[in-house]
């Protein structure tokens, strides 16, 4: 009985590891006009920006080339923790179709890419994106309370981690935002991709979540893939706990290249290029390197980063988590008769 059983559990074991094994789902050019029910945008964005856009997908590319999510409508009304389940994609590069940051409002920008993940951490007037002035802010993942995200149906891309002009989807994510600092992190597909993009410390904020450079200027580097956040050896802090644990320190850094400046040429009016042509900067190469100190302190009024957000979601698992444990009772029935 037991030689018929150990192939079946030998299979059911290698669906086991293919359920948990991320695949891309949609890119750009091919994701639905929807990919979440009660979604309020779009992910069928075209090419044309515009400040009045509803497209609710993100991109991490570099330093010149990310997005944010955002509140889509100004006013009192529109912090975060309000408007966390419709916001939409804010991007310095038009050709995504979706709305520009304009130019000014990001004053420090710092992209940095590991073998794991892609990461921009910064600093400026987000109130210039409808974030109300003197918002803590709140965190956006893929996941939100009821598995369909903040922004609803919210995705992301990057070409990172791909030949050059070529896109997949990050599934694991997670982006802090407030009225005057940002943060946002893409995981690659895989295994440790859940607790390097971990979204339930949604109140901890952008430099306990994402240890990194917040000053003032704009740069890119290469850099060592940082402890998950929470874990802090065979021990996992979790929110609420009596006492919270330091943030992790800020992995080393190196090969990083200076820009000058990032925009588009979208004033604060909304005025500019609606096309696809990318903006240009001016880049300087330099060879310091960034032995791994610690983060920067965060610029929000409680000092522990964005807060504000309603959503602390479950803890995170690998897709697949009922797959295993349907094996499980298939292995067992199998055993039993």
């Amino acid at each position: 009985m037991l030689s018929a059983v150990l192939p079946l559990v030998f299979h059911l074991s290698l669906v086991s590891v293919r359920a948990q094994t991320y695949s891309a789902t949609y890119l750009p050019s091919n994701a639905p006009v929807q990919s979440e029910q009660g979604q309020t945008g779009t992910n069928q964005c075209g090419t044309s920006s515009n400040q009045t856009s509803q497209c609710q997908n993100a991109y991490i590319n570099s330093v010149d080339d990310f997005c944010v999510f955002a509140p889509p409508e100004p006013g009192p009304g529109s912090v975060i923790g309000n408007t966390e389940r419709i916001e939409v994609s804010w991007c310095i590069k038009p050709g995504y179709g979706t709305r520009l940051i304009p130019d000014g409002t990001i004053t420090g920008a710092h992209f940095v890419q590991t073998p794991d993940y892609v990461q921009v951490t910064g600093f400026g007037d987000l109130t210039k994106i409808n974030i109300p002035p003197r918002d803590a802010g709140g965190e956006l993942d893929p996941h939100g309370a009821d598995g369909n995200g903040n922004p609803i149906g919210g995705l992301v891309f990057s070409s990172a981690f791909t030949s050059p002009g070529q896109f997949q989807q990050l599934h694991e994510w997670t982006n802090f935002v407030s009225s005057s600092e940002f943060c946002f992190r893409g995981c690659k597909d895989g295994p440790r991709a859940p607790k390097l993009c971990q979204h339930i410390y949604d109140i901890m904020g952008c430099a306990w979540n994402m240890p990194g450079d917040y000053g003032s200027g704009f740069n890119q580097c290469a850099g060592d893939t940082g402890e998950p956040m929470g874990v802090y050896g065979s021990s996992t802090f979790h929110q609420g706990d009596g006492r919270t644990p330091p943030p992790h320190p800020a992995p080393a850094t190196s090969s990083c290249t200076t820009v000058s400046t990032i925009g588009n040429s979208i004033s604060i009016s909304g005025a500019g290029p609606t096309n696809s042509s990318s903006s240009s900067v001016a880049r300087s190469t330099t060879s310091s390197t960034n032995s791994g100190g610690s983060s920067s302190v965060s610029r929000t009024s409680s000092g522990t980063g964005p807060t504000g957000s309603s959503n602390a979601a479950p803890s995170a698992s690998l897709p697949g988590a009922g797959v295993s444990f349907s094996i499980f009772a298939v292995i067992l029935s199998a055993f039993v008769f």
